[in-house]
């Protein structure tokens, strides 16, 4: 089988892969939907990612393809039904991205609410004067209202590291019931009751039709003038002009991003805002987790190549 790779992996990935497959590797500049065409012409099998424009239009002609095995959870690049239509498995990664992406849930949590990248951007700028007792005031974590969207793997490792590790009392929204969870916490109906009572959002949804700007300006008028809003899920989920504005506006007291609408391009209203702490789309960003999602991905590629289901399908 040809496998094309449309992105540079870890060392140890790259290995595995080519001691399996005819592999090719590309750069790491996302496929147009053009390409993505040609690449569904060209070869047996890839393994696309984030940015990779697999829409309905590229799947038009009967492709030679037959699997793509996508690198990371998310696959809202990839129109999965039309995929189907042409007769394309696709396979995702789930499990192996949960901690990491939980853990930078957290990480913007406290950074957020401490001040911590305004803090380190005076510093940098050298315009700290010195500690004094009213600098940067922020907000505890401890015992705050955590408030979920979306409690799936990533949510509820969420959950956890915030419920056991600062005592916060966490509630969410999900639009199916969730039962069975291994730590308290409260299904809240309707998301907008869920952000008026939450200090901190937390939005853990997949991307996609359904959530697109699950959160726009109500939303973020619910979760008020003392409510933080963190995003790792996937940019669009949030309206990001109605976020610029609720931050410009003091709607809501600051954002934690690590996703944005129109990646890589991140709006000069963001990046002005004293407010928002701005990651680059770190959520699993650790030679480990990487390593793990693309060995995932091959363990999908290898059982088609043998005839088995993969492990992954999700269509």
């Amino acid at each position: 089988m040809r496998l094309l790779v449309t992105r540079p992996m870890t060392a140890r990935a790259t290995q595995a892969i080519r001691d399996r497959f005819d592999a090719t590797f590309r750069d790491n500049t996302p496929l147009s939907e053009s390409e993505a065409a040609a690449a569904l012409r060209d070869y047996d099998a890839i393994m696309p990612t984030l940015g990779d424009a697999f829409t309905a239009t590229a799947f038009a002609d009967q492709p030679r393809c037959r699997i793509l095995a996508n690198f990371g959870a998310g696959y809202n690049h990839i129109d999965t039904a039309a995929a189907k239509a042409a007769g394309v498995v696709v396979t995702n990664t789930p499990d192996v991205v949960t901690d990491a992406t939980a853990d930078i849930a957290v990480m913007l949590i406290l950074m957020t609410l401490r001040r911590a990248s305004e803090g380190e951007r005076i510093l940098r700028a050298g315009q700290w004067t010195g500690w004094n007792p009213t600098q940067l005031l922020g907000g505890h974590a401890t015992s705050r209202t955590l408030g979920i969207v979306g409690m799936g793997r990533i949510g509820q490792a969420i959950a956890r590291r915030c419920h056991y590790g600062f005592g916060m009392d966490v509630m969410f929204f999900n639009r199916s019931t969730v039962a069975g969870l291994d730590f308290p916490a409260r299904q809240i109906g309707g998301l907008e009751a869920m952000l008026e009572q939450a200090d901190v959002a937390v939005l853990a949804v997949p991307g996609g039709a359904g959530t697109r700007h699950l959160i726009g300006a109500a939303q973020l008028a619910a979760l008020g003038p003392r409510g933080y809003l963190v995003n790792i899920a996937r940019g669009d989920v949030v309206d990001e002009a109605a976020l610029i504005q609720a931050l410009q506006d003091g709607v809501i007291a600051g954002a934690g991003l690590d996703v944005y609408e129109r990646e890589p391009l991140v709006p000069q209203g963001l990046l002005d805002a004293p407010n928002a702490t701005l990651l680059p789309h770190l959520g699993t960003a650790t030679d480990d987790t990487r390593t793990a999602m693309a060995l995932r991905a091959l363990d999908n590629l290898i059982a088609f190549a043998e005839g088995r289901d993969p492990h992954d399908p999700l269509n």
